[in-house]
Order: structure tokens, then sequence, then C-alpha cells
């Protein structure tokens, strides 16, 4: 009976999926006879065949459930009495995290895996609990907010960094003679603990980059989040410095005895649950040796176009950009800007196995699925351009090209659009006109430009507000003329930054991207064959409807999400005034 039930259930679970994702009837009907094959879940299916993703999959469920996902925990939502009874190992396996008791008696409970039922029944028993509450969050969540909440009883890194000062002393001085001790040393227990509580701390605060800054006194660390530098915590002593960054280049594999010239690694790690692939540089400086790590979650979480920052209608028409069969789509802006996480939320939209998707890239900071990768290696002559010549002789239907730096990898790019390809690439350029202008400057003719290009699309990120604690304001008329709003004359409520433990007291909370695309039409197609100036290109543009970097950045600042003075920092002065 019970089996015909749970039949029934993933019968109109399917039926969901189908109306509300990208799902298709076939790949559906794929799944099942895979599921009937195996015995597996029809959720787990679809997602390791990659037909749909772990958050579309909750979505459906939800649906079905008619419950809500959440897309956050608060830690103050946690009982701590509730968790010191749930073993951590417990909670990571079933993907689970107890909250509180509400008013009802109930045991309210975060999961990710709401289809396994077991694990509550154990809950129930463990407090004792006539009923227990779901909240849906996804498996992202889950585990962030897991390994938040266990760490906060946790030793923290100043004392782990006071432990390895009173212990390590000697190893520290010795390591400086004989850094290869460090592999064998009995007593390296503190700096791998301090090391390892610095790459923790630095997941919990959301930091992209961790900077390791030696000097003559004391060693400062700091964290780069949301594209601002912070210093979590106190310097630590000077003292550990070698200890510090041997430990380090060992996790990298790089040579610890090497301390005159700079070293690239990558270390390989799992933390709260998910895969990171840890970018690793050294340099020599005055007081020894700087480490910066960056920190590139393994994860298919970012590669939403929507969650980028991308609206309706500029979604609409990327989408008919990505699904051609040929022509060459850039994306361009300074570094940093999130260019290769765009691309590569593009090449997700069409992954799928009736295309053959090849990227060149340097390095690969992002990984799918079912899409083949090659890194750039200039040590062995894999350059961009030979990577790319090579690539076109394994059949693909869409190329990604990291970056076109040169005009031998523009003519290959140009030659492969002309000849039944999609190429995706980047250019630094500050806006969509500019890309063509910087191709002609290259030597790569205008008229082969005008007939490749599809689009070009320019970018920043600006910083979100937090939404626990952003604060509501009446927006001057002179702030609204600065994000390009001509002022409507009535009150206009914008948002500013206020600053709450939530955000670290930064008033942000996460990035979101502001967006410049620029579709080549016939008429600008002619323009650029005549090798007309960016400037007018860009004219031309914009009398045909495209928004400019500052227009997208008032429509969020209008909308809530970000503030006037993140739009500002983040864009060059525009001469165009929207309307409201």
């Amino acid at each position: 009976m019970s089996e015909g039930i749970a039949r029934r259930s993933e019968i109109e679970l399917g039926e969901i999926l189908l109306s509300s994702t990208r799902l298709e009837p076939e790949q559906l009907e794929r799944a099942r006879a895979r599921q009937v094959a195996s015995n597996e879940r029809l959720t787990d299916v679809l997602v390791e065949e990659g037909m749909l993703s772990a958050d579309e999959v909750m979505g459906g469920v939800a649906q079905q459930l008619g419950l809500a996902v959440r897309d956050e925990i608060r830690q103050e939502e946690v009982d701590d009495a509730l968790l010191a009874r749930v073993p951590i190992a417990f909670a990571k396996r079933h993907r689970l995290l107890p909250l509180r008791t509400d008013e009802e008696g109930q045991v309210r409970v975060a999961t990710a895996n709401i289809s396994d039922t077991a694990p509550l029944d154990d809950l129930r028993m463990l407090f004792d609990a006539a009923d227990i509450a779901l909240e849906l969050v996804s498996e992202r969540v889950i585990l962030s907010a897991i390994n938040v909440a266990y760490d906060r009883g946790s030793t923290s890194t100043d004392q782990l960094a006071e432990e390895a000062t009173d212990d390590l002393d000697a190893l520290a001085n010795q390591a400086s003679h004989e850094p290869q001790d460090l592999l064998e040393a009995t007593d390296d227990a503190p700096i791998i603990r301090l090391v390892n509580s610095l790459l923790q701390h630095a997941v919990k605060e959301r930091a992209s980059d961790i900077h390791i800054e030696p000097f003559e006194r004391e060693i400062r660390v700091r964290f780069r989040i949301d594209d601002v530098l912070y210093e979590p915590m106190k310097p630590l002593p000077r003292t550990l410095q070698a200890s510090i960054a041997s430990r380090i280049k060992i996790m990298g594999n790089l040579d610890i005895a090497e301390k005159r010239l700079p070293q690239d690694g990558r270390i390989r790690l799992k933390i709260a649950g998910r895969d990171y692939d840890v970018r690793l540089s050294t340099v020599p400086v005055a007081f020894g040796e700087r480490l910066v790590m960056r920190l590139l979650p393994d994860t298919q979480a970012l590669l939403d176009l929507e969650r980028i920052g991308f609206g309706k209608q500029q979604l609409e028409v990327l989408e008919r950009i990505i699904r051609r069969p040929n022509g060459i789509f850039l994306v361009t802006g300074p570094t940093g800007s999130g260019k290769t996480t765009t691309l590569h939320a593009a090449i997700a939209k069409v992954n799928d196995t009736d295309k053959n998707i090849i990227t060149i890239e340097d390095p690969v900071e992002i990984t799918q699925e079912g899409v083949g990768q090659i890194e750039v290696n200039p040590k062995i002559q894999l350059t961009f351009a030979a990577g790319l010549r090579s690539i076109l002789r394994q059949d693909p239907n869409v190329v990604l090209v990291g970056e076109i730096r040169d005009k031998e990898t523009a003519d290959i790019a140009i030659q492969a659009s002309l000849t039944g390809h999609l190429v995706l690439s980047t250019l630094h350029t500050n806006d969509a006109a500019s890309a063509i202008t910087r191709l002609v400057d290259m030597g790569v003719e205008p008229f082969l430009v005008g007939s490749s290009l599809v689009a070009v699309l320019a970018q920043r990120l600006v910083r979100v507000l937090c939404t626990t604690c952003r604060e509501a304001y009446t927006a001057t008329d002179d702030e609204l003329k600065e994000i390009g709003v001509r002022p409507p004359g009535r009150p206009v409520s914008l948002y500013r930054a206020k600053g709450c433990p939530a955000c670290s007291h930064t008033g942000y909370r996460g990035r979101i991207g502001i967006f410049e695309l620029m579709v080549i039409d016939d008429d600008i197609r002619a323009m650029v064959s005549k090798n007309t100036d960016a400037k007018t290109i860009k004219k031309q543009a914009v009398s045909k409807g495209m928004g400019s970097l500052r227009a997208d950045g008032a429509r969020k600042v209008l909308s809530g999400v970000t503030s006037v003075t993140e739009v500002m920092r983040a864009t060059e002065e525009e001469g165009s005034i929207a309307q409201i």
C-alpha cells in the first residue's frame, strides 16, 4: 500500500516538474525507466543525470507539499538546547537541523532531504515530540547553517594562535632552517588546527580570498568578502610565519624549501560538506612569504542566470543568443566582475546530451558535468590559440574561450563562429561597444567582426544590501539624478546600508550583477564594418533600446536590492536620464 502511495506521489511530482522547470517529457521517461530498474528515488535520478539541479527539484517538492523554500537560516533561530542533543554527524548525514520548539509544542526542523522520513522518526523519539514541523531549505543552505551552528562552541582562531605560539616557538625557528621537518613533526597539530580554523572561518564569513601578510613584528590576516578586504582577527605572532607558510605550501604541493621565488598551487578541501578548489599563490616579500588563497566552491548553485542578477527581459534575449547555432558572444568588464561565472551559467543553460561543449580557460575555476574543460599551460605551449585549434577538431557545438588576448586567438574564434560554432569569450573593456573597437585594434578586419559578433554583454558586480538591517529613507532629487533617474515630483523611498551581526556590520551581504546587453543588429553591423567609433555605436544601441550599466543599477536601487553608493562606485558617468 505504502509503495503505491509513494508511486502516485512520484508521478504527481513528475507532472509538477514538467510544468514548472526545464524538464522535458523524454527526460522524465528516461529517469523513470532508470528509477524502476535501480529502485532509486526519482529526485535522485533527475539530479544525478544532470536533467535538473537540486534546487529545481526541491522547488517541485515544495510545490507538491505546499511548503515554501527558505533561502537562509538565521542563527538566532537555532535553540542550543535542541542542538546539543543531535550529533553533528547525524545532522550532516541526513541534511537536517533542529531549530526551536514553537508555541504549539512542535519541534521545527530545517531539512534538505524531505523524502527521507526515517531520521524524522529518530528525532521524534529523541525530543519526545508528538510532531515535527518541517521547513524546507536547499542543501547548500542547510550545510552552511549546520557548520555555523555547531561551530559556535568551538575554539576560536585567536585561541588556536595563542596555543600554537606557546607550543611551536621552537618549531617555527627550526622551520626557517629545516622546513622539511614539518612533514614529520610530532607537535605540528596546533599549526594544522590554526590553518584549518582560518579556512573554516573564511568559509563561514563567505570570503572569496584569504590574504596572509607577514610584517616585521606580526602577521596580518585579511579576508576579501564581497570584493572588500576585512581584518577578521587580531594579528598573529611573527614567530608563526614560517610554520604557517610551510603548512599551506605542503597542502598545495609546493616546494617548501623554495622561499625566493613565487609559486602557484592548488588545494582540494571539503569544508562544511562542500568541496572547495583553493588556488594558492605565494610571493617573497621583505619579511617572509605572502600567501593568497582564493576559495572556489565546487557548486552549481552559482550557475543560475536569474540569481546572478538578470531581469526577465534580459534573460529572454540572452537565452535566444546562447541557443544560436553559431556566432560570437562576448562578455566584457574588469577583472573580478563575474565574467567567467556568467559564461558558465550560460553554458549550464544549454548543457545537454545533444551538445558537445568544450572550454579552454586560464585557470579552470568552475567545473561542470558533461563539459570538456582544458586548462591553459604556457610551459608546454598550450595557449588559448593552440588549444582552440585542437578544440575545433573535436566536433564541438559550443566553445568557451576564457579570454581573447591576441589577434591569433581572435582570428581563430571568428573563423570558428563563421563555420558553424557558437563561441563564448571575454574581453577587458569598460562597456559593450568598446569590445568592437578592441577587436579591431587587435588587427581583426572590421567586416569579420561585424559578420561574426552576435552580442556583447558588459557587466559589473555591486554589493547586495543586507535584508535584515537595510534602512529605508526618502531619496533626494540629486541622488536620483546621480543614478540617471529623472525625479518624478513625488517622494521616492530607497534603501541604504546600516549594519548588523548578520552581515558582519557592513550593511551588505552578497553581490549581484548589473548588465549592459548590446545585440548586434543589421544597423550596428553596418556601422562596425565601416569602423565606426565605440561612442557612436553605443548611441545607436541605446536608441534601439539597450539599457546602460547605470540604468540597470538604477533598477536594482529602486527595487531595494542595492544602494546608490554601490551603483555609483561600480559604473561610469551616464549621460542619459531615465524616467521612473
